[in-house]
């Protein structure tokens, strides 16, 4: 099977706050470019070690409420063994294993099979780290 694995890799700036970015559109312009109305599963994956991708709602309020949610469960303070970097920044390193660094997600006809109000985002709560790169 010719040209069964692509890979897109997205150079992200996320910024100086935590922030949810929505890659949906990125994801669906992969896969108009590639994926030639095949079925198949989309691999969403960042290499960082204080990242996450989710399939959440957003605009709604819900990626705010994801924020405040981590903030809650994952205070930036100094009980953190992780020290290095900013204040807190230990629950930074701790964000992979509630929001994962990857998603799988279904593609049915070339297209992402998502439901009416999910996005694929990138989950970043390190606000001192500026640029991640993901992969599709």
């Amino acid at each position: 099977m010719p040209d069964a694995f692509t890979t897109k890799v997205l150079h992200l700036t996320t910024g100086t706050v935590e922030a949810v970015t929505d890659l949906t559109h990125a994801c669906e312009t992969f896969l108009r470019e590639t994926a030639a109305g095949r079925d198949g599963l989309l691999n969403v994956f960042v290499p960082h070690a204080t990242a996450g991708i989710a399939v959440i709602e957003t605009g709604a309020g819900s990626d705010d409420d994801l924020l405040a949610a981590l903030r809650t469960l994952l205070p930036a303070d100094n009980r953190w063994l992780h020290r290095h970097g900013t204040p807190g920044h230990g629950r930074d390193h701790v964000l992979p294993a509630l929001v994962p660094p990857h998603a799988t997600l279904p593609v049915i006809g070339g297209r992402l099979e998502l439901g009416t109000w999910q996005s694929v985002c990138l989950v970043e709560s390190r606000v001192s780290n500026i640029d991640n790169s993901g992969a599709c």
